[in-house]
């Protein structure tokens, strides 16, 4: 186990020294965010009303942490370029555990998403956002995005090591989306037809999104009865220990042999 730990470290640091190297990479993790915060707080911001009447921006950026948090392609098309390019082979014929290097990528993924929190959080500020909760509440909303990021990168590196190259990952990067978009991330969900409102109320980024919110203290999206939203930072805590549970022993079994 010790030597696992040892091993995944040192791929951690492969990955943020490569990261380092990659302006563009740093560029799109970074400031994909912030735009959209500027995008959806500023011209669609007038047009979406929130339930209670509170200020949009605040309902919204707690969602942008979320989308952040959530999102698997970087670690999807990172493990795909790795496993087109054999560099998951070379890997392999290392005498180091197999848990090494996606623990790696997944801690280094947690990492700069931190980062990004950050410089989303001082965006955020600039644009209207406000925290209306304590220093304790702020750092648990830290540690659940960091969390979520962890198991969402499982999904991403497993889903990399199916797909095998990097054309097909950038190809199936337009099935994320409708994930995030079927969500109370951007707007509420009581306007949408029950049946989808269901689906959307139930989606593990909902309750994601909806966690920041009550941690942050920002207006709330209606919870519909649905458990997740009635509960979200439970809710979420479940989700990161079933996506943990289901994904890293899948990931890595196909990593060992990809």
């Amino acid at each position: 186990m010790i030597t696992a730990v040892t091993d995944g470290a040192a791929a951690a640091e492969r990955q943020l020294r490569r990261l380092r190297h990659d302006p563009t990479a740093i560029a799109l993790t970074v400031g994909g965010p912030v735009f959209f915060i500027v995008i959806f707080g500023y011209i669609f911001g007038s047009a979406i009303s929130v339930p209670g009447g509170g200020n949009y921006r605040e309902f919204l950026v707690p969602g942008l942490f979320a989308t952040t948090g959530a999102n698997i392609l970087p670690a999807m098309v990172a493990m795909a370029r790795d496993s087109g390019r054999g560099v998951v082979d070379r890997f392999r014929s290392l005498p180091i555990a197999r848990l090494a290097v996606p623990f790696g990528q997944a801690a280094s993924t947690a990492v700069y998403g931190a980062i990004s929190f950050v410089l989303m959080a001082a965006c955020g500020l600039a644009v209207g956002w406000r925290i209306h909760r304590g220093a304790g509440y702020v750092l648990a909303a830290l540690a659940l995005i960091v969390a979520f990021q962890f198991a969402a990168t499982w999904i991403g590196m497993y889903a990399g090591l199916v797909l095998g190259n990097e054309e097909k990952a950038g190809q199936a990067s337009i099935l994320v989306f409708p994930v995030m978009m079927l969500s109370n991330v951007f707007v509420p969900t009581q306007g949408m037809p029950a049946w989808l409102r269901a689906v959307a109320d139930w989606n593990p980024v909902s309750a994601f999104a909806a966690s920041l919110r009550e941690l942050f203290g920002n207006p709330a999206a209606p919870a519909n009865g649905a458990w997740p939203l009635l509960h979200p930072v439970v809710a979420s805590a479940g989700w990161i220990a079933v996506l943990l549970v289901i994904f890293v022993p899948l990931c890595v079994a196909r990593y060992a042999r990809s």
